[in-house]
């Protein structure tokens, strides 16, 4: 049993740091290695694949110098990324450092596989650990945070890492393969829907407040230790038999499919059900090799302790290489989905039905796996593991702390000052996530309302951060949130005034890949005092402008507004003078960045484009326009100050 206890911790623990490294790798795609959408998708898809489709050769490498050796080097390895990685410089640096450290991690998991027959413990302990303490650092990962604590604690995780590595562990048995196979699609949905604490955040605030939102934090991690729990607790305690079997498979498909009608009413269900069926789907998997439950061995020639390729026999060597093979397979069928989920909001195709492919994979291979004649005793105690980490989880919603609605001042204000942003899913121009730089180029202009545009709720692609409710933790500013790409990806509005009346219109599509909405909310000034606040993003198709788009927007505004002080702004992508901007104007809206011209925007290191705008109605007076510099973003923003008409 020690022996099965000290693979499973190795194997967690690796599983938790190659994760930390795809949550910097899968960012460095778009933000770096795509250059602000200016490289091809299909170049980006093509990198991706690339070094997973060249972590293929591994298993050979295995065979032929031996498990245990390239298991040494690649954790090694491994380790000194996710380590470096904490005070990545970023740009390309920070890219090829955390492609290193993915390509090792691949290559540790085929040397891992080699040696280790059993791997739906370690598998499932790493998962829930990952996404307890990402729910516990309310999804502002150490990697990105820096400072002491940060490299304390990294550092802790890596030495406990190698020190697992290092010891010896039970020579294997012959089965095992089933299971590595799962490694990459489980991964994939578990990030994507069953373990993502930003979803089940943006999925409760659905629930709380019936669609478009307000914020909620004491409730927004709720479901994560329910969803960590009934994840560990399939997993660990053996798989069904008889009419059971296709239980587990049935919930993980139910769950896919809710995920992929995008409907944020179901966000919730669809976590716990996938959490459970994948869990259950990787027990039936984990059927006994030949070692006994204490880790003996049955045969001699397995007494090689993982080194097959060196010196076992030409069975165990074969069967190492099956490993091998399944679990580089399986991490391929990641990196697929991924890019085929994600690159349709470039490409402009259907990617609903990605998931529920990956889905009925691990539904088949489960219920393809043979239920074994006796239950063999895990290395985890399954009642006392699931409750840890789900307690572990659990301090996270308890720990939050609430944003109270707040106004500035008493009674109406004589001005408000408006911020518009769009914030590249929280990543500046370097690649790293940039709370930090986000926050203080919004809060140097002390606004009273904030329209964000690229607004990231849980992609497993960016990170899987819910950028909105970190930036209303750090600027004290409660947040309604409009979808339109998905339910986790869209614009919001920010203020420090009370918010009734949220709607959000979806806008005409044009055939553009990525959806485009326009969030109104009413603000409540006071003594009977209010004044709308449209925030949008117009993303019209490559080869078509916005002026659709625009003109939808201009239409829903001034309709919505009814008369009262209304505000409209975000990226436009459209100049002032083109067809598009005219829209607004004629409209009867106000140009309220006029003054300033020419006021660039875009790109934000060398801004040459005048695409983010605030329009305003005739009655509203603006002052002090600006693009403040900076490179939290790809955008500037814009802020200006709007003096409210006498009563």
């Amino acid at each position: 049993m020690r022996y099965r206890q000290l693979t499973t911790g190795s194997l967690a623990l690796g599983v938790i740091l190659l994760i930390d490294v795809l949550r910097v790798w899968l960012p460095g795609i778009i933000t770096i290695f795509g250059q602000a959408a200016s490289t091809p998708a299909e170049l980006m898809g093509a990198f991706a694949l690339g070094w997973f489709v060249l972590a293929m050769a591994a298993p050979a490498l295995v065979r032929r110098v031996g498990a245990r050796r390239v298991t040494v080097v690649a954790a090694v390895l491994l380790a000194v990324a996710r380590l470096a990685l904490t005070s990545a410089p970023g740009g390309r640096p920070q890219l090829w450092l955390a492609t290193a450290g993915l390509l090792a991690g691949l290559v540790w998991l085929v040397g891992v596989a080699g040696g280790t027959d059993r791997p739906v413990p370690g598998l499932a302990l790493g998962l829930a650990v990952n996404a307890a303490i990402h729910a516990l650092l309310d999804t502002y990962d150490l990697v990105w945070r820096g400072g002491w604590v940060a490299w304390l604690l990294s550092a802790v995780a890596v030495v406990l890492f190698l020190l697992g590595t290092t010891l010896p562990t039970a020579p294997p048995g012959p089965g095992g393969a089933r299971s590595w196979l799962l490694a990459g699609p489980v991964l994939l949905l578990a990030g994507m829907v069953a373990l993502a604490p930003a979803l089940a955040q943006a999925g409760m605030s659905y629930l709380v407040a019936g669609g478009d939102v307000a914020r909620s934090p004491l409730f927004g991690l709720a479901p994560v230790p329910v969803a960590v729990a009934g994840f560990l607790l399939a997993a660990l305690a053996g798989p069904n038999r008889g009419w059971g079997r296709p239980l587990g498979p049935a919930a993980l498909l139910v769950g896919v499919v809710l995920f992929a009608l995008d409907s944020g009413d179901l966000l919730v269900a669809a976590i716990l059900l996938t959490a459970v069926g994948l869990g259950a789907c990787l027990a039936l998997t984990d059927a006994p090799g030949r070692a006994d439950a204490d880790g003996t061995a049955h045969a001699a020639a397995d007494a090689t302790v993982g080194d097959e390729g060196a010196t076992g026999t030409d069975d165990s060597r074969r069967t190492a290489a099956r490993r091998g093979y399944a679990v580089a397979a399986g991490m391929l069928l990641f990196v697929l989905g991924a890019v085929g989920y994600y690159s349709a909001y470039d490409l402009g195709y259907p990617n609903a039905m990605v998931p529920v492919v990956v889905a009925g994979v691990v539904a088949a291979v489960a219920l393809a796996a043979r239920p074994s004649g006796h239950r063999r005793p895990g290395p985890l105690p399954p009642l006392r593991t699931a409750g840890g980490v789900a307690a572990l989880a659990l301090l996270a919603p308890l720990l939050a702390d609430e944003v109270a609605v707040a106004s500035n001042r008493e009674g109406p204000p004589e001005r408000l000052t408006v911020v518009a942003y769009n914030i590249r899913m929280g990543f500046g121009l370097d690649g790293r996530f940039d709370l930090a730089g986000l926050t203080a180029a919004i809060d140097r202009q002390r606004p009273d309302v904030v329209l964000l545009s690229e607004v990231d709720r849980g992609w497993l692609l960016n990170g899987g951060h819910d950028t909105l409710d970190l930036l209303s933790d750090r600027l004290g500013m409660p947040y309604v949130f409009g979808p339109a790409a998905d339910p986790v990806w869209g614009d919001a509005v920010l203020s420090r005034w009370p918010v009734t009346d949220p709607r959000s219109r979806p806008l005409p599509s044009l055939g553009a890949p990525t959806g485009a909405q326009a969030l109104a909310v009413t603000l409540d000034l006071g003594d009977g005092v209010r004044a709308a606040v449209v925030s949008t993003h117009l993303q019209p198709p490559p080869d078509a402008g916005p002026v659709a788009q625009a003109r939808a927007v201009a239409d829903f505004a001034t309709g919505y507004a009814a008369g009262r002080p209304l505000v409209v702004a975000g990226d436009l992508n459209t100049e002032p003078g083109d067809e598009a901007f005219e829209q607004f104007t004629a409209a009867g809206l106000v140009d309220a960045l006029a003054v300033a011209r020419p006021l660039a925007t875009s790109p934000a290191d060398d801004p040459r484009q005048q695409i983010d705008h605030v329009f305003v109605s005739p009655g509203l007076t603006a002052t002090n326009p600006v693009a403040p510099r900076g490179e939290a973003s790809d955008h500037l923003p814009v802020a200006v100050t709007l003096t409210l008409p006498s009563r």
